[in-house]
């Protein structure tokens, strides 16, 4: 998992799906096991991390209607700079899911758990566990470069 993945969702019905993308999200960035920067979004001078702790979840899991909507994500553009950091936010750990030892990322400061699954060398199958979400929520990883 160490190196940098661009990201993109899996549409599977998730309310959550396109949100992401629709915010400018770029992917995932593991440096080793314990630094880990699980949200980078696309900005003029390249992928910025951004702290997942001002993450509004409970709208997203809650409203995504009101996630999706372009005032949303107008605020989102105006506080973007205001939430990027250099530190890591999340670790990953090895989690057995349903049944399988596989790679995991675990968020620093919210109810998440981003699970991975192998598909090729450079091509990883994420699923994002949120408590309080109904259903996984969809997504690919490409490993950069």
């Amino acid at each position: 998992m160490i190196g940098r993945w661009r990201g993109s969702g899996l549409p599977t019905g998730s309310p959550l799906d396109g949100l992401l993308e629709a915010y400018g999200w770029y992917g995932k960035e593991f440096l080793d096991a314990e630094t880990v920067h699980p949200l980078l979004f696309t900005t003029r001078s390249g992928p910025r991390p951004v702290d997942p702790a001002f993450v509004p979840m409970a709208v997203l899991r809650d409203r995504p209607a009101l996630a999706h909507s372009r005032a949303a994500r107008a605020a989102f553009r105006l506080a973007r700079p205001l939430v990027t950091t250099t530190r890591p936010r999340a670790r990953l750990r090895t989690v057995e899911h349903r049944g399988v030892h596989t790679a995991a990322m675990v968020y620093d400061a919210l109810p998440i758990i981003d699970v991975f699954r192998r598909v090729s060398d450079d091509v990883r199958l994420g699923v994002m566990d949120l408590r309080g979400l109904d259903g996984p929520f969809f997504f690919v990883l490409t490993r950069e470069g």
